[in-house]
């Protein structure tokens, strides 16, 4: 009978501290896996949900986040388009529990990057307010991207892009850009 509670004695002090090990485990692998999660990824998890994010040179921007890119962020912001390089966001609010699976997506996803999206913008012809960093922002029409810039045909919101209303073409650089914004005619 004695050896019996022993051996019970022992056999539930290993029990106990297996359960701790395993927790100490547990808890060290989630913090593994927590150091491993990028802002892309919680954000990628939160798409279809309202956000607002902080940025350098543009301040405070929400809206539904409708896509998120290799190094870009797209936002519903009432019916305008709001294009955001990620590389100015601060913070962000209204994220939620969900988190995409680090380095998800494509090969071809990870191509998508800020430039081809704006290339996308100078397909469409969309007139656009181009927000820098240091918070200045222009109108007008994208021209042309080129590896790290892109070319802003500067006009007032609403008119078209016409040789006659251009008042000049600005090369911006791309890591400069903060936010470009598509404009409503009569928006500047």
């Amino acid at each position: 009978m004695r050896w019996q509670r022993l051996f019970a004695d022992l056999q539930a002090e290993f029990d106990a501290a297996e359960a701790a090990a395993e927790r100490a485990e547990d808890a060290s692998r989630r913090r593994v896996e927590t150091g491993a999660v990028r802002l892309v990824d919680r954000l990628a998890g939160a798409v279809g949900r309202p956000l607002t994010l902080r940025c350098q040179g543009a301040g405070d921007l929400t809206g539904v986040l409708l896509d998120v890119g290799a190094d870009w962020l797209l936002l519903d912001g009432g019916g305008r388009e709001v294009l955001v390089a990620t590389s100015t966001v601060t913070t962000v609010a209204g994220l939620g529990r969900a988190t995409a699976a680090p380095g998800d997506g494509s090969p071809v996803r990870a191509r998508l990057d800020l430039r081809r999206a704006v290339r996308g913008l100078s397909r469409d012809r969309s007139v656009v307010q181009v927000v820098l960093t240091d918070g200045s922002a222009y109108v007008g029409t994208v021209d042309g991207v080129g590896a790290d810039h892109l070319e802003l045909a500067e006009h007032a919101a609403d008119e078209p892009r016409r040789a006659a209303a251009v008042r000049g073409v600005r090369a911006i650089a791309l890591p400069a850009v903060a936010v470009l914004r598509t404009l409503a005619p009569g928006l500047g």
